[in-house]
């Protein structure tokens, strides 16, 4: 088994990985690296020239693990694209939003490598995505290996917690096997229950480490840290102000809608109007839509029936008053420029009435990671766009992650047994707390942190 790290970052970026095996061979993820432009953005393509892929299999629908699935699919036209039955439904409207947004990046500041991919290369791919339930195991090489009398490798989906669709990937071959995390939450939310990884036994791990650096905090629960986000609403509601949250369009956007019903329901907060982003609207209808079909679904919970949810046009935005507690859920987490929400946080930043709530990671790098790292009355570079920034509004943060602590992910290398680990999707600190807390507990186990575009044979 040969195994390829195409993320062109050593941490967190355009999640790729090339994994051949039985002559069969496999990309696993297709992402975007979220802090890079154009062709930088992309995964190492350049190693699969010359390898024809058998499939492409897409763990879950957020950007950095599939925004770039029209590109890879230029290298190898007949390849089969598999995913979820629930990511199926999801992974045309990403990548169509990817285009809108790269051509207005075009015209905004001239990334002339925009759009990397059209509205029609994605309409085409669209027709070729095949999904499937979770617990099937699919062959993924069977047209070449029938014609030679072989058995096909295969591809497993089990339900990964993460966001709707995401997936956990078990790779079999006829004598090794490889389990891949992709994202991965061992803990309920409110609409998604935990990872369903219990049976994975696997010769290869390849696992996200985004958490190895966050210590667990004494005393912490997630249900005390929602009360805390209440409370905070509450607050930021009495004094008039308003509230924005950002947040990634699938996924943490419903977890806090669901959130927000739920306090609606309690009386903690007053039933009113909840301003969305467009996108976050359309993901939020497929999420009740399909509700059927995912696993532990409370059923009574209907968001789109619940709430009066009001898409944020940008002339509402640019002439509306920030008074009488309104309340946003706007897509961009890190609030990333030519957003709503980097709109709407601009103007609120400088009133001490308004609040900016995080409830997701936010890159240091980005402007939603320089404004939590600010303290009251710092005066810093919000954004290129938006210039200096004196802030006087409240910030704070609220860990309601969608990803595995640290530990939970130490405890599944147990259970899954491998021969070798494979870290990957962390900093450089992260992935190191692993490596060392691996090699104490499993000291047999080989451990590997591949650099980009290296080939690991194991």
């Amino acid at each position: 088994m040969r195994i390829t790290n195409l993320n062109t970052d050593a941490e967190i970026g355009a999640s790729a990985w090339l994994v051949e095996i039985d002559d069969g061979r496999l990309l696993m993820d297709a992402g975007m690296h979220p802090k890079r432009d154009g062709g930088d953005a992309l995964p190492l393509y350049s190693h699969l020239d010359g390898k024809d892929l058998d499939a492409i299999a897409i763990s879950h629908c957020h950007h950095d693990h599939v925004g770039s699935l029209p590109v890879a699919k230029r290298y190898s036209r007949e390849a089969h694209v598999l995913m979820t039955e629930l990511s199926s439904y999801l992974a045309g409207r990403v990548l169509h939003n990817s285009v809108n947004v790269m051509l207005r990046q075009r015209e905004e500041y001239g990334i002339r490598d925009y759009p990397l991919y059209s509205h029609d290369e994605v309409e085409d791919i669209e027709e070729q995505f095949q999904g499937f339930k979770y617990r099937r195991e699919i062959e993924w090489a069977g047209f070449k290996k029938t014609r030679a009398g072989l058995p096909s490798p295969t591809v497993e989906f089990f339900d990964a917690g993460h966001a709707l669709g995401s997936a956990g990937l078990l790779v079999r071959g006829k004598s090794q096997s490889l389990f891949y995390t992709g994202d991965v939450c061992f803990h309920d939310q409110t609409i998604l229950k935990a990872a369903r990884f219990d049976e994975v036994r696997a010769d290869v791990l390849i696992m996200e480490t985004t958490r190895g650096n966050r210590a667990p905090v004494p005393g912490f629960t997630r249900e005390g840290e929602i009360d805390r986000l209440a409370q905070s609403i509450q607050r930021a509601l009495a004094r008039r102000g308003c509230v924005l949250i950002p947040a990634f369009a699938l996924g943490r956007t419903q977890e806090m809608l669901a959130q927000l019903v739920l306090m609606m329901r309690a009386g903690q907060i007053p039933h009113q109007p909840i301003y969305v982003g467009g996108l976050g609207r359309v993901f939020t209808e497929i999420y009740d839509q399909k509700a059927h079909l995912i696993p532990g679904r409370p059923s009574q919970l209907n968001l789109t029936e619940e709430l009066q949810l009001i898409v944020l046009e940008k002339e509402q935005l640019e002439n509306m008053k920030l008074t009488g507690g309104r309340i946003f859920v706007l897509t961009a987490g890190m609030l990333t420029e030519c957003t709503p929400a980097h709109d709407l946080a601009l103007r609120m930043i400088g009133d001490k009435r308004q609040s900016i709530f995080f409830v997701g990671y936010a890159d240091p790098d980005t402007p939603g990671g320089r404004l939590k790292a600010s303290k009251p009355g710092d005066t810093f570079l919000f954004s290129p766009g938006g210039g200096e920034v004196t802030r006087l509004c409240e910030v704070d943060e609220f860990d309601l992650t969608a990803h595995a602590s640290r530990e939970a992910l130490l405890d599944f290398v147990g259970v899954v047994d491998p021969r070798a680990v494979l870290l990957g999707h962390g900093e450089l600190s992260s992935r190191q707390w692993f490596e060392e807390q691996i090699r104490l507990r499993h000291p047999r186990i080989r451990i590997i942190q591949p650099a980009p575009g290296l080939e690991v044979e194991v």
